[in-house]
């Protein structure tokens, strides 16, 4: 009797000196539930840690600010202190026991800080919330555009400036070694600093970071390499991109390609397909939302630079996730909120493939769930 087929879903996939299980990712899911001092705490503990026990082959935590002035909010996590790398290894420690590999995502959120939760509408922090001890500041971005009305208007970055916040992402490398992590990604995605000089709506530079594509690339390659030198040479690095975005195709497909041709040589390993974030109050004002709506940047980008993709956006059925992976559209598959609603989602894509579902999960579930089976198929 033939074997049944492993489905690509839960094969294991090697990057560099790292294999995961399998091939589904928990996306990172921003959740403004640090505790003082950018810390991670028993909210980010137990929110991967579910993750990690229903099977994911890999865990992103949230996006994590590389500097106390790039944050978003002050309920944003941090990587730029030893304290906050050790708060982030009892994580990743707990996780690595589950079986998973851990990733960390970098960003500075340029422009966009000082604002309350989505939730509260991403509104700036005002002189209301100064009186409560948390008072707004002024963030960094390639040109003062203020990023929504009523927001303070960042700093025009000099030289001097963007040599720190390249060395804050190197240095957040280091420290995200230190606490534990497989895997690193730069957000160059959702309007964060490096889309900020990626996109002519927000970089009206006249020097050698603005201007024409490679200029506005300049800024993103010099922090990748940086970025590239300081994390291990057997550990993969991923980046983050918003493949469209802006009026009347300010950043186009065509420029992403571009782009991930200029990152391969750079050492990215991967390419994380996102979409939008330059304008709009969130991240997503230029994408119809429809199932895998981000499969086909990570196809094309695929197809015509030989980087490898992975794709995320309304990814929530078995089927469909092995559709993507079995035409060759992606590499890895990314889920959100799905997971939020669903944390042993793998296990129950395995089941729904014909895969075994308790591989994937701790002995102390497996062992028990299995005598329920048992019970079940008894008495059938």
């Amino acid at each position: 009797m033939t074997a049944t087929p492993t489905p690509l879903l839960f094969t294991p996939y090697a990057l560099r000196g790292v294999t995961l299980r399998n091939r589904i990712v928990v996306s990172p899911m921003s959740q403004y539930r640090s505790d003082p001092g950018g810390l991670p705490g028993d909210w980010h503990l137990v929110h991967l840690g579910k993750f990690a026990m229903g099977g994911a082959g890999m865990v992103f935590c949230e996006e994590t600010s590389v500097s106390e002035r790039s944050r978003k909010t002050y309920d944003c996590p941090g990587i730029w202190t030893d304290e906050q790398a050790r708060a982030w290894r009892r994580i990743t420690d707990f996780c690595h026991a589950q079986g998973t590999v851990m990733a960390m995502q970098i960003g500075h959120a340029g422009r966009k800080v000082a604002t309350r939760a989505p939730w509260d509408g991403f509104s700036p922090l005002t002189e209301a919330d100064a009186a409560m001890g948390r008072p707004p500041w002024s963030g960094l971005a390639p040109s003062p555009v203020a990023f929504k009305p009523g927001a303070m208007l960042p700093k025009e970055m000099d030289q001097d400036d963007i040599r720190h916040v390249i060395r804050l992402h190197a240095d957040a490398a280091k420290r995200s070694l230190d606490a534990g992590f497989d895997v690193l990604e730069i957000h160059a995605a959702h309007g964060y600093i490096i889309q900020q000089f990626l996109s002519p709506i927000t970089n009206h530079r006249t020097d050698g970071y603005g201007g024409g594509l490679e200029a506005r690339m300049r800024f993103g390659l010099e922090l990748t390499e940086a970025v590239r030198e300081a994390w291990p040479a057997d550990k993969p690095l991923l980046l983050r991109l918003s493949c469209t975005d802006g009026r009347g195709g300010a950043w186009s497909m065509e420029d992403s390609i571009a782009f991930a041709h200029a990152l391969k040589p750079r050492g990215i390993d991967m390419i994380d397909c996102s979409s939008g974030g330059i304008e709009g109050p969130l991240t997503l004002a230029v994408v119809p939302r429809v199932p895998g709506y981000h499969v086909p940047y990570a196809a094309r980008i695929k197809a015509e630079t030989g980087v490898p993709t992975m794709a995320v956006g309304l990814i929530t059925e078995a089927q469909q996730a092995e559709g993507y992976l079995q035409a060759g559209a992606c590499d890895l598959v990314a889920l959100a909120r799905e997971m939020m609603w669903n944390p042993n989602w793998p296990a129950h894509a395995a089941a729904a493939l014909g895969a075994d579902p308790l591989a994937l999960l701790p002995p102390s579930y497996a062992w028990w769930l299995e005598k329920r089976e048992e019970v079940r198929r008894l008495t059938a």
